[in-house]
């Protein structure tokens, strides 16, 4: 009877003793490889975060030195056709046609100036529109960067040990080195336009002040 009152243990309590898979991250904690892996990439993430914000302030200064060069091309030219306007028209009658020939021979000077200044801006516009696309492009490669390491950091996170270092990290460095912009090539870009625009009316100013002298 006393044998008989013994009882197996019976599966139920069996599987509870089982112990329950640990947390990646506890995982990670106890592997040093994987831990120091998931601190190297956290501190670089940090570090793509900074230049990412450093090169977004660095485009919006680039920016606002374009703007200032529009408004003084635009300034510039306004002013001096006002100029050349006002002393067109205080000129008297009698005296009008011997000025007006004075005036028109003279008239390379004022013309050379303005298309020198105008050259000048220009370039200085296609120079600071050059260093912006640049510094778009570096922009855009930390974000693709970034993207790239926060998919491993998490992918690291969720799987713990059945992380493969060697192949996760050599996927990383191939994306990295084997990335190619997929991008149209485009044959006139917003830069080219403006250039031809500014270059119009440097055109339009010049024969504006050679009307109004020799006029």
């Amino acid at each position: 009877m006393a044998e008989n009152s013994e009882n197996p243990p019976s599966s139920s309590s069996s599987s509870i003793m089982v112990p329950k898979p640990r947390h990646p991250l506890h995982q990670i904690a106890e592997t040093p490889t994987h831990k120091l892996l998931l601190k190297q990439w956290l501190k670089e993430e940090e570090l793509i975060l900074n230049r990412v914000s450093f090169k977004e302030s660095q485009i919006d200064s680039v920016r606002r030195e374009i703007t200032q060069l529009y408004v003084f091309f635009f300034l510039f030219h306004s002013i001096s056709l006002l100029l050349l306007f006002n002393h067109a028209s205080s000129v008297s009658s009698a005296a009008a046609a011997a000025a007006s020939s004075a005036s028109c021979k003279r008239s390379w000077i004022p013309l050379l100036s303005s298309l020198l200044c105008s050259m000048g801006i220009v370039w200085a516009v296609r120079y600071k529109t050059d260093v912006e696309s640049h510094m778009e492009k570096l922009l855009e490669r930390e974000k693709e960067d970034g993207k790239l390491l926060a998919k491993c950091v998490e992918e690291l996170k969720k799987k713990g040990l059945e992380f493969d270092l060697l192949k996760e990290v050599d996927a990383l460095r191939r994306a990295k080195s084997l990335r190619v912009e997929s991008k149209a090539v485009k044959k006139w870009s917003a830069r080219d336009f403006a250039t031809l625009f500014f270059f119009t009316v440097a055109c339009l100013v010049l024969g504006l002040t050679r009307v109004i002298l020799c006029s």
